[in-house]
């Protein structure tokens, strides 16, 4: 445990084994807020699922249902797919002139601005994440990405083709049609727009699944976006799980194309679904694990400092979290000192209490899988620097937990563990940095520490990863391409890379006759 509680509220501790984690309840300084949409969003309505069922959805603070939530599976997601369609081959979102969807996508924009509380509170208490940080940075990114894709939306073009022979030749660059979109439980209304804002911006309709963990935002923002205008059918979101409703919307005939972002196991799913159904094309953002390399030039302080942020930002459930820290083995002893001193004041407790800094894992069975991991790092001998266990009498809370000592070959290294858990290890040389960097079946991301101009290019262009963070790390941008490689997936989210898997490229050719040039 990094906190203890004194009259109620967390305190810092000496060291993470002090004290006990005690979720309070509702939310800090405040009641447990009005859940108001549970049902499935389908042609603009909100509808029971048509079998009637409903699943729990829990406070990870101490495991409480926060709400009941309809389970859509296949029969809805059918009538999901079939508004979607209509909405496409007949409605007026695809006909709309950019411009016109760019102007329904601010509107959009400014309704999440003004509910920005009521959305931070809601992805809060569904996901165990830090209420001061959803505020700044998830909610504002979702701002951001649909103003982003708002101002893309009349720059969509084709080119004017050089043709060999007299014809004159173009490209057409059309929506896709209807899109699958599944969006993961860590950062829950960010994916929602990392997907969502370009589909829009590309003319698409779409049928959305929110991970069963974290379902209400994905409800609140449909509700927002028939507000804002989008024309029913547009947006539809089914809540429900991954092997019913996910399933159905990868194998459906009438989907065009899917978007995923989750394991790099449910991605396999996807495509082989894909492959049985009608072969629509996927866009796959997968696991990691990636590696953040620390130069012995390195300002220590602020190596540390970045270290921390990069493997235990939103308790460690980000895909690109750096949970490989290799440290040039001259600065190794006085790195791995410096951190283990840092963690000393780390706080874990209620994500609504401002003075934490990690909340719970999401559920139970992550909650589970990580301590099981933990147990591995043990046996295989990996030395505890810090944590090693749960903590807290209730909820999902856990210590976050360094490993020294690490081989490349245990467990703790290969998997992806998505927790609040990194491995230290230290290098000799910059060519045994990249082969260990690259020695991996993941290429998501990688985080490089030097003063050294010459180390960070022949850095960032040896990393086989998707993004290359030079002395930053987590440094995204609306005009910054993100996606990785091998087993990380493939396709782009955010930047204007991102409008290609929602368009397909129709070539125009013509003949042209008597003319005075070609």
């Amino acid at each position: 445990m990094a906190g203890e509680r004194n009259g109620g509220e967390v305190q810092p501790a000496n060291g993470v084994h002090g004290g006990e984690v005690q979720p309070a309840n509702g939310v800090h300084g405040g009641e447990m807020p009005e859940i108001r949409y549970t049902k499935l969003f389908i042609n603009g309505r909100f509808v029971d699922a048509v079998s009637g069922k409903t699943f729990e959805t829990r406070d990870p603070r101490t495991g409480d249902v926060i709400a009941t939530v309809a389970e859509g599976d296949k029969a809805d997601v059918d009538l999901a797919v079939a508004a979607a369609r209509e909405a496409f081959d007949h409605g007026k979102w695809p006909r709309m002139a950019g411009s016109e969807r760019g102007r329904v996508m601010l509107k959009y924009a400014d309704l999440v601005e003004q509910h920005a509380e009521e959305l931070a509170v809601l992805e809060s208490l569904d996901a165990g994440k830090l209420l001061a940080v959803v505020r700044v940075l998830d909610v504002v990114s979702c701002v951001s990405s649909l103003r982003y894709f708002a101002g893309a939306a009349d720059k969509i073009h084709g080119e004017t083709l050089k043709m060999s022979r007299q014809l004159q030749g173009y490209t057409l660059r059309e929506p896709l049609g209807v899109a699958g979109l599944i969006t993961p439980w860590n950062f829950p209304s960010i994916m929602f727009f990392s997907k969502v804002s370009p589909a829009l911006a590309a003319g698409c309709t779409m049928v959305v699944k929110p991970a069963e963990q974290t379902p209400l935002t994905a409800l609140f923002l449909a509700h927002l976006a028939k507000q804002a205008g989008v024309p029913d059918g547009v947006i539809n979101v089914i809540t429900g799980f991954g092997p019913t409703a996910g399933a159905a919307i990868a194998s459906h005939m009438d989907v065009d194309m899917v978007g995923f972002t989750g394991s790099t196991e449910v991605g396999r799913l996807i495509m082989e679904a894909s492959a049985k159904s009608n072969l629509k094309p996927v866009s796959l953002e997968l696991g990691g694990k990636s590696p953040l390399i620390v130069f012995d030039d390195a300002d220590v302080d602020m190596a540390v400092e970045l270290a921390v942020s990069a493997s235990l930002f939103n308790k460690g459930e980000a895909c690109v979290a750096a949970s490989r820290i290799y440290v040039q083995e001259s600065i190794y002893d006085r790195f791995e000192k410096k951190l283990g001193d840092t963690m000393k004041s780390w706080v874990v407790g209620d994500p609504f209490d401002p003075r934490v800094n990690q909340g719970p894992q999401v559920d139970k069975a992550q909650y589970e899988r990580v301590l099981s991991f933990i147990e591995h790092g043990k046996a295989e001998g990996a030395t505890v620097l810090t944590g090693g266990k749960a903590c807290g009498k209730a909820g999902y809370y856990i210590e976050p937990t360094i490993f020294a000592d690490v081989k490349d070959d245990m467990i703790i290294a290969k998997e992806e563990i998505f927790g609040p858990v990194v491995c230290l290890m230290k290098f000799k040389t910059e060519e045994e940095a990249i082969a260990r960097a690259n020695d991996t079946r993941y290429g998501l991301a990688a985080g490089v520490v030097t003063k050294d101009i010459n180390v960070a290019n022949r850095m960032t262009r040896s990393i086989r990863a998707g993004v290359v963070w030079v002395n930053c790390y987590f440094a995204m941008d609306n005009d910054c391409p993100f996606g990785g490689r091998k087993m990380s997936g493939f396709g782009k989210d955010l930047s204007m890379h991102a409008l290609d898997k929602f368009l397909a490229v129709k070539a125009v050719v013509t003949p042209v006759h008597d003319s005075p040039w070609l």
